[in-house]
């Protein structure tokens, strides 16, 4: 398969107010999924323009060599490099910048990354080797973003891509984002945006964060099948109220919807959710079922205990 990405360097709104420059492949935070089968060659050529500032490479989480191809694809404004690897192992893989030291967390922290989801050649299946089938998938790209502000509590703007490193490092090593949010913005999911299903259909959701630990909850529904460690080697596990996905990784869960409404998907660390972003919506609709849930009392004044 052949894949071409192409970096953007842009300024990118994270929230109102604060704007950051966005590192990207092909212009999105998170970066474009890519999928594979197993065994299948990727080439993948990376373009630097001329225009950019910095220079940039990429790591595959799922390539068999040293550093991912990191080494073989360093790209100075104005050039381009070519990278094949054979697809060996399945599973969803991150991949991100790497160009060395303190550039690594900054590439990273500024939108750099991505997922490369290997499918077996047989399909997914779950413990007992039968066919998994989903109607839809969706790739959820939880980003980490620290921007600083002047003593006006005002986010710093910057003239070009880069200029914000010397902030950012202050504030990296704290390790407290300013926002951790999905897909590079707050509520980038949420109200018309969110995610949508039907009440039977069975939803992949990819989810990966680059950065940081993250423990995703979908509030209302589960993981009926969870691929610890983004891992299709190995049988799904069943039935997770929540699903960790560590630093450098991504996972995949899948989920059969059984009732509508509007559910929230989020990093269930509520501080992360709640307070930098980290939640997003999926509108499910369809036939309600009293079975599963009903209200046998609608809310309302306490009675008077008996004398």
């Amino acid at each position: 398969m052949q894949v071409t990405l192409t970096v953007r360097e842009k300024q990118i709104q994270v929230a109102p107010g604060a704007m950051i420059w966005a590192l990207t492949y092909d212009g999105s935070v998170p970066a474009p999924i890519i999928v594979v089968h197993q065994n299948d060659y990727l080439e993948l050529t990376l373009i630097n323009p001329a225009t950019n500032s910095l220079t940039h490479n990429i790591d595959f989480h799922a390539a068999t060599g040293a550093l991912g191809g990191a080494e073989l694809t360093y790209v100075a404004p104005g050039q381009e490099a070519v990278l094949r690897f054979k697809c060996i192992k399945t599973g969803v893989f991150v991949y991100h910048c790497a160009p060395g030291g303190a550039m690594i967390p900054l590439h990273v922290a500024s939108g750099m990354n991505g997922v490369l989801m290997v499918l077996p050649r047989e399909g997914l299946t779950d413990r007992q080797g039968r066919p998994l089938h989903y109607d839809k998938a969706y790739y959820v790209g939880e980003q980490d973003f620290y921007l600083a502000q002047d003593k006006d509590g005002n986010y710093k703007s910057y003239a070009a891509a880069g200029g914000n490193f010397g902030d950012m490092l202050g504030l990296m090593k704290t390790l407290t984002p300013t926002f951790e949010v999905f897909e590079g913005s707050v509520g980038a999911l949420e109200g018309e945006h969110a995610l949508t299903a039907n009440v039977g259909e069975n939803v992949l959701f990819i989810h990966s964060q680059a950065d940081l630990d993250t423990r995703i909850h979908l509030i209302g529904g589960h993981a009926d099948y969870v691929w610890m460690g983004g891992s299709f080697a190995n049988p799904p596990q069943r039935d997770y109220q929540t699903w960790f996905v560590p630093a450098g990784s991504a996972v995949a869960a899948m989920y059969r919807f059984r009732q509508p409404g509007t559910y929230a998907y989020l990093n269930h660390q509520l501080a992360e959710a709640v307070l930098l972003g980290a939640e997003a919506q999926v509108k499910v609709s369809g036939q309600w079922d009293d079975d599963l849930m009903t209200q046998v009392q609608k809310p309302g004044p306490i009675p008077n205990p008996k004398r």
